[in-house]
């Protein structure tokens, strides 16, 4: 038999708690019920509280009770004679709780290599492009690509293969000078960016694998040449037929691609994505994950990219989950939705649905005299003891709370922590309405992989817990 899940909760957090479970229940074996105590606000409950109210039945195997319901939680299960449980602060992560993070066992798997380049070696020290190197494959990259830069070879390409290596990494040579490319791989660079009919005599003298590029990407003039040529010497390759920017044969550049690949089916591909992501002006993790997923379809194992331009910043951390994301999506035959949502991360997290009047009917209930901040009806809401200010602008919501101190209509004082604190959870709620993402009091607004942990700092507890 299914488990049956008992969980807790208060009329304000109803509605977004069933619309989870209702996800939830199509995952996993599970059954549930849900007991809404006469409270608005959950994180109001006590243990000795929901003791007395609770009603179990008998077919539960456990009890949930809201995460912000601290202390003892014998009295509940004394009273319903089942285990319980707190469950998370914050309702996003329920389904991860109940062990349903909607990622099959076998997500995670992928196939495409990233190659992150570091831009302008010449111009670093040998430190930096370690440090960058680095940086580069925690944020998922596979192989570092030294990049150089035209004209005279750079005498110290060498060394910085070498340290890279030291540190552990793998390293590529983004050159088409063979004068720059040998001290390269003798120094174990295995991977040569790139080869076409200027330099593709020399590539047989490198002993590794090598990008074929075409002389001229619009024709693919000299591709084919360079291909037969790199295949009688056993050079290994891969071959790019280049990505083009938008507005300079874009479209047509995904075309030679699909093309490559009628002609050449076994051929290993690669694809310099940064030609779209560093030369189009948007944010760059859409772009990332659409050019992965073509390259996932089309069998392209392979990209280059680079981060330089500030929207462009995160660009490997981005094609490490769109990698992960586009392969499942491929490989299970299935929509690449609701497995992680870590590449939202502008209009992440489903908005809570709460009506103006249960915050009236919170405000008369509140005993204690902390405020409370919510995001509802396309307005920002402050509700304290007797108190429901709502505005569209934060600042108004705040000047609304200062005139009713001053007026005498609350009795708490606001100092200067306090009102730095009630102004950086406005600013936060006025932020989750811009972008329609969900806000609750002291969590991180969800900003997908960029999410940074942010604790609590409420002045105070609760002191005075209502009764019902």
């Amino acid at each position: 038999m299914p488990e049956h899940l008992h969980l807790v909760t208060g009329r304000l957090a109803e509605p977004s708690l069933r619309r989870v479970l209702a996800t939830l229940s199509d995952e996993l074996p599970l059954g549930y019920s849900v007991d809404v105590l006469p409270i608005t606000v959950a994180a109001l409950m006590t243990p000795d509280w929901i003791a007395k109210r609770v009603a179990a039945p008998a077919a539960s195997s456990r009890v949930i009770v809201p995460g912000y319901c601290e202390g003892d939680l014998s009295p509940i299960q004394q009273a319903t004679g089942k285990p319980v449980e707190r469950g998370p602060r914050d309702l996003r992560d329920l389904p991860r709780f109940l062990g349903g993070t909607n990622r099959p066992p076998e997500y995670g798997a992928h196939r495409i290599e990233i190659i992150a380049e570091i831009n302008h070696c010449p111009r670093l020290e040998l430190a930096e492009i370690v440090r960058i190197g680095k940086r580069l494959a925690a944020e998922g990259a596979d192989v570092i690509d030294i990049g150089c830069e035209p004209g005279g070879a750079w005498a110290g390409v060498g060394d910085a293969v070498r340290a890279l290596r030291d540190a552990g990494l793998r390293v590529s040579i983004d050159s088409l000078n063979p004068q720059e490319i040998a001290p390269a791989v003798a120094a174990d660079a295995e991977l040569v960016l790139s080869v076409n009919s200027c330099n593709r005599e020399a590539a047989a003298d490198w002993g590794c694998e090598v990008i074929a590029i075409p002389d001229e990407p619009k024709s693919l003039a000299g591709l084919d040449e360079t291909i037969d040529l790199l295949a009688k010497q056993g050079v290994p390759l891969r071959v790019d037929p280049i990505l083009e920017p938008i507005g300079f044969g874009f479209a047509a550049s995904l075309t030679r691609y699909a093309d490559v690949r009628r002609r050449y089916p076994d051929a290993e591909m690669l694809m310099g994505i940064g030609n779209l992501t560093e030369l189009t002006e948007v944010d760059s993790a859409g772009v990332n994950t659409l050019l992965l997923g073509f390259c996932e379809e089309l069998g392209v194992r392979s990209v280059l990219t680079t981060q330089v331009i500030p929207w462009a910043a995160t660009s490997v951390k981005e094609c490490d989950l769109a990698r992960r994301l586009v392969h499942h999506a491929v490989s299970q035959q299935t929509l690449p939705k609701h497995l992680d949502s870590g590449l939202v991360t502008l209009r992440g997290g489903q908005t809570t649905e709460i009506a103006p009047e249960l915050l009236d009917q919170l405000a008369s209930e509140i005993r204690d005299p902390n405020y409370r901040v919510f995001a509802a009806a396309g307005e920002i809401h402050l509700v304290g003891k007797q108190l429901h200010l709502h505005d569209r602008d934060p600042f108004v919501v705040f000047q609304q709370l200062l005139d009713a101190v001053q007026s005498g209509a609350v009795d708490r004082p606001i100092d200067a922590s306090h009102a730095f604190y009630l102004g950086h959870e406005l600013s936060k709620a006025a932020t989750a309405l811009a972008l329609g993402k969900s806000y609750e009091q002291d969590e991180s607004l969800d900003w997908g992989y960029l999410t940074q942990p942010e604790s609590s700092h409420r002045l105070a507890r609760y002191a005075d817990r209502p009764r019902g």
